[in-house]
């Protein structure tokens, strides 16, 4: 069961590293078949149970290395019930995916956690429709009872918390984390960003952030960016406001190119794995309280490698 719902170890001030783009590294560096984009296809046999491992079993060894906390995020992106169909599943069937996801994570913990390496599980949530597309948003209602199923399985499976990746919006993101409130499960919030530093939305990262916290009472444990280069927010970034002080987690993608370029992309853009990992020494100075690092589209686990060779400093 969980050990850490009620008090997760990321909140401090030791660093956690998470993994990278899991997708685009099965898809174009394994070769790898993942329909829609839905790494929870793996989950349905053998054989991609064991890729899966795999693929975490390299960050957890980093981890080790040196010696940081780990967060292991479902393959549960595209796992809510309106992907079923597409992906030729039940919903029932649907369902045991999602609980087998997180119980291979149990697993993980129970090779990999040291005391050096505290590790915590998180039940992975994607947005109902295209990440990039805020143009058919769910109200906060809308969202609230679309998500609550899948934040129950997690719930019931002993995850730690739940983590809503790649928002496109603040109504979403609201309601989702209403869901996790009713089943008292920390949430973290993951906003997407466009070239400009706001939301697909159109909404400013701050605005987002405020209208979330003042719908839920500041439900979110904390706030993350993902799926955006660290260039198309840093300035954002380096302009204070206090609402920058409940970003807790980045996982930036490799690639600078924007969401619309790498769409029609037939191509893996990696970008400089170094660069990327001194952008992040740059956002840690802008963001003190930074504490769960990893990547997104295009990084793999050398971009993770460098990134805790150049940023994990902290005591």
């Amino acid at each position: 069961m969980t050990k850490y719902r009620q008090q997760l170890p990321q909140l401090g001030k030791r660093i956690f590293l998470t993994d990278g783009g899991m997708e685009t590294t099965l898809i174009f560096l394994q070769g790898i078949e993942l329909p829609e984009f839905a790494a929870i296809t793996l989950m349905d046999n053998p054989g991609g149970l064991q890729i899966a491992k795999e693929y975490y079993q390299t960050y957890l060894q980093i981890a080790q290395r040196y010696k940081r906390g780990f967060i292991l995020e479902s393959v549960t992106w595209r796992g809510s019930s309106d992907w079923a169909k597409p992906l030729g599943h039940n919903l029932q069937n649907f369902e045991d995916l999602n609980r087998k996801a997180v119980q291979m994570l149990h697993d993980l913990r129970a090779q990999y956690e040291t005391s050096n390496t505290p590790i915590v599980i998180s039940g992975c949530i994607g947005p109902r429709g295209d990440a990039y597309d805020a143009s058919r948003t769910l109200t906060a209602n809308e969202a609230q009872y679309y998500h609550a199923k899948q934040i129950k399985i997690f719930c019931e499976e002993g995850a730690d918390l739940v983590t809503a990746m790649t928002l496109p919006s603040a109504n979403e993101a609201i309601g989702i984390t209403r869901a996790a409130q009713a089943e008292n499960m920390p949430v973290v919030i993951s906003f997407t960003l466009e070239t400009d530093g706001r939301l697909p939305s159109g909404q400013s990262l701050t605005g987002a952030i405020e209208e979330v916290d003042a719908a839920t009472g500041q439900g979110p444990a904390y706030f993350m960016i993902n799926c955006a280069h660290p260039s198309h927010f840093i300035e954002t970034i380096s302009n204070y406001h206090p609402s920058f002080s409940r970003i807790r987690g980045i996982r930036a993608n490799a690639s600078c190119k924007s969401h619309a370029e790498l769409d029609e992309s037939t191509v893996l853009d990696r970008g400089d794995p170094y660069e990327l990992g001194h952008f992040y020494l740059n956002l840690q100075q802008n963001l003190p309280q930074l504490t769960v690092i990893g990547g997104c589209c295009g990084t793999d686990h050398r971009h993770v490698e460098v990134m805790a060779e150049t940023l994990l400093v902290k005591p």
